[in-house]
């Protein structure tokens, strides 16, 4: 039976202690973090050692990948993989290449972390991210014709924006990307922007469903095709991902708030088999 592990991500909580922070998820009955790995030896120990007493899980965050050239990056890339690699995560959500990269080059990036796997057992799940390879659906099926192994973290928060529409055009595309899919971001997004303010608000109740029933799609194909655990991010951000009254900036709502509503909500859904 495939087990379902809800992540916090540390995202919009970097102004608190780490420690204070990882108490505050698991007493919030988190089954783990969603972040990168920590510069800071000491930090990087506390989170460590917290997961490892605590027995929760770790999707590593790799965002960092840099370099004047491509052959920099790509090997940045690679570096990146393997610090994200050390705690032992459930996989790595990875923010692979850049959309001004070309096809080939992308694609070489997507080998490199295939390469990685293969050495390392880690799954590397590429992000469905804006300014990244994979930041619109029409691209990234270029990327799904020329491999047809690479797996996604599905935010499809991205695509709402990016395409400004709720993918009706996109059927096709849209089936084969939650096939590949191995982890959700989930945020709801919108025609016009990555996150709605508040997913409990009724005028959000159309995005809400039309996300969950994605979700569905990639719980139910996840199971059948017999894994064993589906890490499930609820990634709603900070301000500016969230509104914010202007000249005082003080968010509409409440990041953390909003993130519990969202856990309970999808492990009261999938504790069972997820609808159709």
């Amino acid at each position: 039976m495939m087990q379902i592990k809800i992540l916090s991500p540390l995202w919009g909580h970097e102004h608190l202690k780490l420690k204070m922070f990882l108490d505050k998820i698991k007493a919030a009955n988190y089954d783990g973090i969603d972040t990168w790995i920590p510069q800071d030896k000491a930090e990087k120990q506390t989170l460590f050692d917290f997961l490892q007493q605590n027995e929760m899980h770790i999707v590593s965050h790799q965002h960092s990948a840099e370099g004047s050239t491509f052959k920099k990056f790509r090997q940045s890339f690679i570096e990146q993989l393997h610090i994200c690699a050390e705690p032992g995560p459930l996989l790595i959500n990875s923010h692979t290449g850049r959309d001004y990269f070309t096809l080939q080059q992308n694609l070489a990036l997507i080998d490199a972390a295939r390469d990685f796997s293969e050495k390392t057992g880690i799954i590397v799940a590429h992000e469905t991210h804006r300014g990244r390879f994979g930041y619109a659906p029409q691209m990234i099926s270029r990327a799904f014709k020329k491999n047809r192994d690479f797996c996604i973290t599905a935010d499809f928060s991205h695509w709402v924006c990016v395409t400004e529409s709720m993918l009706e055009n996109f059927q096709d595309i849209l089936a084969e990307a939650i096939t590949r899919s191995r982890h959700i971001h989930a945020r709801i997004g919108f025609e016009e922007g990555p996150q709605v303010a508040d997913p409990r608000a009724p005028e959000y109740q159309y995005a809400l469903e039309k996300f969950l029933g994605w979700w569905d799609r990639i719980i139910t194909g996840n199971r059948a095709s017999g894994h064993t655990i589906m890490p499930v991010t609820t990634e709603f951000g900070p301000y500016p991902y969230m509104p914010a009254n202007p000249y005082t900036k003080v968010p509409v709502a409440d990041q953390f708030e909003i993130n519990c509503f969202m856990k309970d909500l999808l492990r009261a859904r999938y504790n069972n088999s997820p609808k159709e």
